[in-house]
């Protein structure tokens, strides 16, 4: 299933946003700041990558349930975005 802005547009966004995160954390260990503070950030870009991942999933599964509600040949089958949807977990 090949994905396009519309279809992952808040996924997208959680993506850009963990980035910029990163970036922060990357800044920080280069600073020398507390590990403390560093794992914290760091825990927060790991929770919006993972967000951004079943946003991507659960939008292929809608994608694939109107496919089939219009007769058509889903691009997914279940198994597939059940063993996407796996990897993350």
């Amino acid at each position: 299933m090949e994905l396009n802005e519309s279809m992952v547009g808040d996924a997208l966004t959680r993506l850009k946003r963990a980035h910029g995160q990163l970036a922060g954390v990357i800044a920080m260990i280069e600073a020398g700041e507390d590990c403390t503070k560093v794992l914290t950030q760091l825990a927060a870009v790991s929770k919006a990558l993972d967000r951004a991942g079943f946003k991507i999933v659960a939008t292929g599964l809608r994608h694939c349930q109107d496919a089939q509600g219009r007769g058509d040949r889903p691009p997914m089958s279940v198994a597939e975005l059940e063993k996407l949807f796996l990897a993350l977990a």
